[in-house]
C-alpha cells in the first residue's frame, strides 16, 4: 500500500479554511469522499451543512458520521483517492457531549485523544490522500464555562495530534492559507 498524504487545515470561524481544503481535495483526485461531522440540531446548522453541500462538486460521495470517523475511513479509504473530514472541532464536540461518557474528568478528555490519535494514525498510513478541516479555537476569550474551557483545551490537544502526523498544515485567516510546518521551528 502506497502512503497517503494527510494534511491539516486550521483556522477561525469564516476563515476560508473549509473553501480552502475543498480546493485541495480538487486537485488531488477525481474519486473524493466528504466526510462530514456535523450533527444537525437546528435550522442554522442547517442552512450552515446546505451551503457546504452547495459548494461541492456533484461527483464526490458524502457520507455523515458524527462518531466513528475511524470506521468510516478504514472502510472506504481504498475506494477514493481523496477524502475529505469536515471537521475535526464538530467530531470533538460529539465526542465530548456523547451520553455514553458523560463524565467531565481526565478520563473522557484521554478516552477522545485517544480516538483522535486512532484516526490520525489511520489517514496517515491510508493510500487514500486525507485532508482534515478543524477550528484554531485558542485564539480567543477564555470559555466562562468548564466544558468550554475544556473543549478549547480538547481542541488544541487535538489539533496538535494532528499536526504531528501531518505532512502540511495549514492555518486560513480572512482567507489566506499559510503552509505552517514548512516554516516551523523544531519542537525538542
Amino acid at each position: 500500500m502506497q502512503e497517503g498524504k494527510l494534511t491539516l487545515v486550521l483556522g477561525g470561524t469564516r476563515s476560508g479554511k473549509s473553501s480552502f481544503a475543498e480546493k485541495l481535495a480538487q486537485g488531488l483526485g477525481d474519486r473524493v469522499l466528504y466526510l462530514a461531522t456535523a450533527a444537525v440540531y437546528d435550522e442554522e446548522m442547517a442552512q450552515r451543512v446546505k451551503e457546504h453541500r452547495r459548494r461541492r462538486p456533484a461527483s464526490w460521495v458524502t457520507i455523515e458520521e458524527t462518531i466513528d470517523l475511524a470506521k468510516v475511513v478504514e472502510k472506504y479509504a481504498q475506494e477514493y483517492e481523496v477524502i475529505l473530514i469536515d471537521c475535526l472541532t464538530l467530531w470533538l464536540t460529539n465526542l465530548l457531549l456523547r451520553e455514553a461518557q458523560s463524565d467531565m474528568g481526565s478520563v473522557k478528555e484521554a478516552f477522545i485523544l485517544q480516538e483522535v490519535e486512532k484516526v490520525a494514525e489511520l489517514c496517515q498510513n491510508t493510500a487514500a490522500n486525507v485532508i482534515i478541516v478543524s477550528n484554531e479555537v485558542g485564539l480567543g476569550i477564555v470559555p466562562d464555562t468548564p466544558m468550554g474551557r475544556q473543549f478549547r483545551d480538547l481542541a488544541g490537544a487535538a489539533n496538535q495530534i494532528m499536526a504531528r502526523y501531518a505532512k502540511a498544515v495549514y492555518l486560513v485567516i480572512a482567507g489566506l492559507p499559510v503552509e505552517l510546518k514548512a516554516l516551523a521551528l523544531p519542537m525538542k
